[in-house]
């Protein structure tokens, strides 16, 4: 799993969700591509990423409409072209993060 330089336009949420703090997202995945963190708009964090595979993903905090704790647990959705590619990322994700 890696930052991805390809567009992240075309994925979509597939019901495949994970649960963890900003700060270990942060640590696993890096800086995301969008922090506003203010609570005005539907996403207020967002990393771009692929899979080992080389599949886009997305993983975004969805409708919290409030500023996040960076140690709170969240619910973050995850983007992809199919089901198949979240759930892989999820487990890749919940991988690395085991890992840690």
């Amino acid at each position: 799993m890696k930052k991805t330089f390809q567009s992240a336009d075309w994925t979509s949420f597939h019901n495949t969700t994970i649960k963890y703090s900003v700060s270990t997202l942060t640590e696993i995945l890096g800086e995301p591509d969008y922090s506003g963190n203010d609570g005005e708009d539907k996403v207020n964090f967002e990393w771009n990423m692929e899979t080992d595979n080389g599949d886009v993903f997305t993983v975004y905090d969805w409708k919290e409409y409030r500023s996040l704790n960076e140690n709170e647990m969240i619910e973050w959705h995850i983007g992809g072209t199919d089901r198949t590619v979240t759930e892989q990322a999820a487990r890749e994700i919940r991988n690395a993060i085991a890992k840690s």
